[in-house]
């Protein structure tokens, strides 16, 4: 029998990451839980000896997977490096998990779709990703469901915060160093502030808590759709930016991995499953901007 002033352990991996630190501010205001943050230096979930000694050690509830390998580009010449963060490791963590009796919460990508899609994804639509980064983020999804199906997996997009290495941060700098600047206008998506997603996060855990039986996939970004280019002209009007950003397709802008055109996901069955209401990219995009200037 739990004591009434049990308090359950979330861990958060990857906690050096943009999600993770927002999780961090939202988690200064939750008294109802221990939060336990890890880094790689802390813990490499692709070490399965050494997790499965830090569940030993620390009694685990919930446990939000924040740590991946993250580079798009890079990921095309370091396919296994890769697959091991995003895929391998994943389906361990969620083995472990299980074996431990703690809720994972799993973070995903668009890019498990190929942009071949002319309206708002679902969650049950045909994943075809066309990068080695979304098809080991797609196989970590798999394996994480086969080991633990009790899993959530939250599929979001084109993630910035005041935290970390971001489009937005990016956009400011440039916009400091140029007078002008190219960005893709033909790519269309949904910006997700990393505060908003931790704190639907956290209303999962709460949920969980209260004994609702949540898993499987599901789709958490921004309101209202955009490109590259409409996302960096507001980015320029928040911050009162003169530099003058020019439109351009993609095929002038070469990268090594290729990106999914439209990638928009359709967030009506998170909204239905927590009766969420979710703003709009543009509202959530001042209140980073405003964080970035003070």
């Amino acid at each position: 029998m739990l004591s009434a002033d049990f308090k359950p352990t979330i861990l958060i991996t990857g906690s050096n990451g943009q999600l993770a630190r927002e999780i961090d501010v939202v988690a200064a205001h939750q008294n109802g839980y221990n939060f336990l943050f890890a880094t790689r230096d802390d813990l490499l979930i692709e070490n399965r000896e050494g997790l499965e000694l830090f569940f030993e050690e620390h009694r685990i509830d919930y446990c939000i997977n924040c740590a991946a390998y993250t580079g798009v580009d890079k990921a095309e010449s370091e396919k296994e490096k890769a697959f091991l963060i995003n895929a391998d490791a994943v389906g361990g963590l969620a083995e472990i998990c299980r074996i431990h009796k703690a809720k994972l919460i799993h973070i995903s990508t668009d890019y498990v779709y190929d942009g071949s899609a002319r309206l708002p994804l679902k969650e049950g639509d045909a994943v075809d990703p066309i990068n080695v980064y979304g098809a080991s983020k797609l196989k970590g999804e798999q394996l994480a469901i086969e080991k633990n199906p009790a899993t959530v997996i939250i599929r979001t997009s084109w993630v910035y915060s005041s935290f970390g290495n971001n489009f937005v941060k990016t956009m400011l700098r440039l916009f400091n160093e140029k007078d002008e600047i190219s960005v893709v206008a033909d790519q269309y998506g949904r910006p997700t502030y990393a505060a908003d997603l931790a704190n639907v996060i956290m209303i999962f855990i709460d949920k969980m808590k209260e004994g609702s039986d949540l898993s499987g996939v599901v789709n958490y970004c921004n309101e209202g759709i955009t490109t590259w280019y409409e996302f960096a002209e507001e980015i320029k009007i928040i911050s009162n930016s003169n530099c003058k950003i020019n439109p351009i397709p993609t095929s002038a802008y070469q990268t090594a991995a290729v990106r999914p055109m439209y990638s928009v996901l359709d967030t009506s069955k998170i909204k239905t499953m927590l009766d969420l209401e979710i703003p709009f990219w543009n509202d959530s995009l001042k209140k980073c901007v405003t964080l970035l200037f003070k």
